[in-house]
């Protein structure tokens, strides 16, 4: 068997608006964290938003389009990942009847596919096969409403769905209506039922936009684009319920731009959150207390970029990855175990507008 840093790949999702060709594989080293191009797929129009399945098989994009194939909506896209290589490999591309699909997540069995369409706020549902590849459509959800924001809340924008740890709930997350929608998820039948009581308003104007459970599945973080807050709830899996503990910007007090964020992940351990600050261009870190949930602002670092859109944390919990999307860079940190903290790696590449990154340990 190959050694730890020899097993790790990093994939890219990218707008392909300009020079970019598509998806990028490249082979990362978990002890310098070194990205090493292996190559890149470029069968999808804007794969911007990726899924690697639990057991690291699969990889599912999305096409972040208005039209597929002559009809309205965006579509999805199912890979096999190549064991020895990284490569990924066509299965199949479905229609999700939803404009600019921009997230995409799985069950932990891999059974189901959910697709989050921001332009009309529609959620897709899509039965998933053994060999990977995606079935017919099982359920489509309609978001109705607008918000306080008359630019961008004018109507429903689905940013985020996902199933809650225990896999009982399916929590749809609406910027255009500042609520999370949850809804009861049977996977005997693929199709949510709505759970209208579990349903959770955020505070008007803040547009929710990405949501992260800690390890434990004892709490929820909300990330909200457009008031660049945490929003940090006690997640109840016996009843399905929110209850709100805290509110915390994700900015600088000194601030004087504007500024929206994009991103939100949690450390492996658990002990330390970070989130992406679009005009700010910072990370922001986060101690969390692991026994109350509640969140403790450390510091802020820049991504030497334009538009830190997403970034993610290596499953060895010893590197940052940060992708600024109009700066066409890839900038790696490495994170101080003691304290969380980022250092720059010197590990900095270029890449067309990349928009989300994705870990497969293989």
């Amino acid at each position: 068997m190959d050694s730890l840093e020899n097993r790790y790949y990093a994939y890219i999702g990218t707008y392909t608006h300009g020079k970019s060709k598509g998806i990028y594989v490249f082979h990362f080293n978990t002890i310098t964290g070194k990205l090493e191009l292996a190559g890149t797929s470029s069968e999808l129009e804007n794969p911007s938003y990726l899924c690697i399945s639990k057991d690291n098989r699969f990889l599912y994009a999305v096409m972040e389009t208005q039209v597929y194939q002559g009809e309205s909506g965006g579509a999805v896209a199912a890979y096999s990942i190549n064991k020895q290589t990284g490569m990924l490999g066509l299965l199949n591309i479905r229609p999700t009847k939803g404009k600019d699909p921009c997230h995409l997540s799985t069950d932990s069995h891999n059974r189901f596919l959910f697709a989050a369409n921001y332009s009309d706020g529609t959620l897709t549902v899509f039965p998933l096969e053994k060999d990977g590849h995606i079935g017919s459509m099982s359920a489509i959800i309609r978001h109705k409403g607008s918000g306080q924001d008359k630019i961008r809340q004018e109507g429903p924008h689905m940013h985020y769905a996902a199933l809650t740890p225990d896999e009982k709930y399916l929590c749809a997350v609406d910027l255009g209506l500042d609520k999370i929608n949850v809804y009861d998820f049977s996977p005997n039948y693929g199709c949510p039922s709505t759970a209208e009581k579990l349903s959770v308003n955020i505070k008007p104007g803040s547009g929710p936009r990405h949501m992260e459970f800690s390890p434990n599945g004892n709490f929820a973080y909300l990330l909200t684009e457009l008031s660049s807050e945490v929003v940090v709830f006690k997640y109840d899996s016996t009843g399905g319920g929110f209850g709100h503990i805290q509110t915390i910007s994700t900015l600088a007090a000194d601030l004087k731009a504007s500024s929206f964020c994009a991103a939100i992940h949690i450390s492996p351990g658990g002990e330390y959150l970070y989130a992406s600050n679009r005009g700010q261009d910072s990370l922001a870190l986060f101690k969390t207390d692991q026994d109350s949930g509640m969140l403790e602002l450390i510091s802020h670092i820049s991504t030497r970029g334009k538009t830190p859109r997403d970034f993610a944390i290596d499953p060895s919990g010893r590197f940052l990855l940060a992708a600024n999307q109009d700066s066409d860079t890839l900038v790696t940190y490495a994170i101080r175990p003691e304290s969380g903290k980022l250092e720059l790696s010197g590990n900095t590449l270029e890449i067309p507008s990349p928009v989300c990154i994705k870990f497969a340990c293989l």
